[in-house]
């Protein structure tokens, strides 16, 4: 059952006149342990019983789910792109930011790693792979061909 539709339970039983106990018993013979817990009911009978209507959560301010706004992370993902060999702590003093927060940055938001000495995505996708898997079988037989010639 969803938390909404408990709490409609809940106001409904609270207009009836019943107390959390009672609410909270019902709830328990009827759902057993998937039923909210006695505060959880308690706070709900106490909120609709001040006049509360809505069964819907407050909305409320918080701290946003990443503290790093999308402009700095378009920054680094730009500096990265023009320049794959560039150094965290460039990046850092260029941008105005920790070298902490870049690496964050670049791991957590952007999905990068360092590998050989340039950043790169974690994860190729599967033309990107393909593409590779291309070049390579095509490098092969260039050098298969022509070994002596192949560096030149």
């Amino acid at each position: 059952m969803d938390k909404i539709e408990y709490r409609a339970v809940i106001k409904f039983f609270v207009k009836e006149g019943l107390t959390p106990n009672e609410i909270h018993s019902k709830f328990m013979k009827v759902y057993g342990d998937s039923s909210p817990s006695f505060s959880t009911i308690k706070k709900w009978a106490a909120e609709f019983k001040r006049g509360r209507t809505s069964l819907e959560d407050d909305p409320h301010e918080g701290c946003p789910k990443s503290a790093t706004p999308p402009e700095i992370i378009e920054q680094v993902h730009d500096m990265v792109l023009d320049d794959r060999q560039m150094k965290v702590r460039e990046t850092a003093e260029a941008i105005g930011i920790s070298k902490e927060h870049v690496g964050y940055i670049l791991h957590e938001e952007l999905d990068m790693k360092k590998l050989c000495a340039r950043w790169m995505l974690r994860l190729l996708t599967v033309d990107q792979k393909r593409t590779r898997m291309k070049i390579s079988e095509q490098c092969l037989e260039r050098f298969n061909k022509n070994k002596t010639d192949f560096v030149h």
